[in-house]
């Protein structure tokens, strides 16, 4: 019997351990399952971005997608007016404020922070492209400590095709409609798809990197 060389032997082996699956590590959610909470305070984002109004426009997109988890969730109007007749005002100050003073304010289980570190499009002239990162984290309302934390950026960038024949008015053509696509994202960028996709990934993804179901999921 003809002996395989050791190098093939080891190619082999490494080949197979390449190929094992990590499995999805829940430990990182043992303390969110462990306080197990009922329910969600959305506080005001914090905007690191350039644009001004990218706070507003997340804050809007972020009572749903929990909501649909089965968590209950403080209406985030309210919530602004009652931080804001006690003096906070300004995001930044809620988030640097205790989250057991935050909880207690509004009974809530535990309190949901989120900064966006970037809101903004690029444009060339063809094209534009949009990007959003976002930084989660839900802290408990009792102890202060970080239940659950992270981080997304999705981008956005219309498809520029290529070339299907049809010759130099085929090609005028599609460069005709790709420079109002581009013109119409210049006026609007398409942000807020893109804020519900993050959301989606953030919170959405379990078991992995999302939030376990709540007490009122269906």
């Amino acid at each position: 019997m003809r002996r395989i060389p050791l190098f093939l032997l080891l190619l082999t082996f490494l080949t197979l351990s390449g190929c094992a699956h990590k499995p999805v590590d829940l430990n990182k959610q043992e303390k969110f399952l462990s306080a197990s909470p009922r329910s969600i305070l959305i506080v005001p984002v914090v905007n690191n971005s350039v644009d001004i109004t990218a706070a507003d426009y997340m804050l809007s997109t972020l009572s749903i997608p929990l909501a649909e988890r089965g968590y209950y969730v403080f209406p985030i109007n309210a919530v602004k007016r009652v931080l804001e007749d006690d003096g906070m005002a300004d995001s930044s100050l809620v988030h640097s404020a205790p989250t057991s003073k935050l909880a207690n304010l509004f009974g809530a289980d535990a309190v949901l922070y989120v900064v966006v570190e970037q809101w903004d499009a690029k444009y060339a002239v063809l094209t534009t492209t949009t990007t959003v990162a976002l930084s989660y984290q839900i802290r408990d309302g009792k102890t202060d400590e970080v239940l659950w934390k992270n981080n997304v950026r999705r981008v956005y960038q219309p498809n520029s095709g290529g070339s299907s024949g049809g010759g130099l008015g085929a090609l005028a053509a599609q460069l005709i409609v790709q420079a109002i696509v581009a013109g119409m994202e210049k006026g609007s960028p398409n942000y807020m798809p893109l804020a519900r996709q993050a959301n989606a990934n953030a919170l959405l993804r379990y078991p992995g990197p999302g939030i376990p179901p709540g007490p009122y999921a269906e």
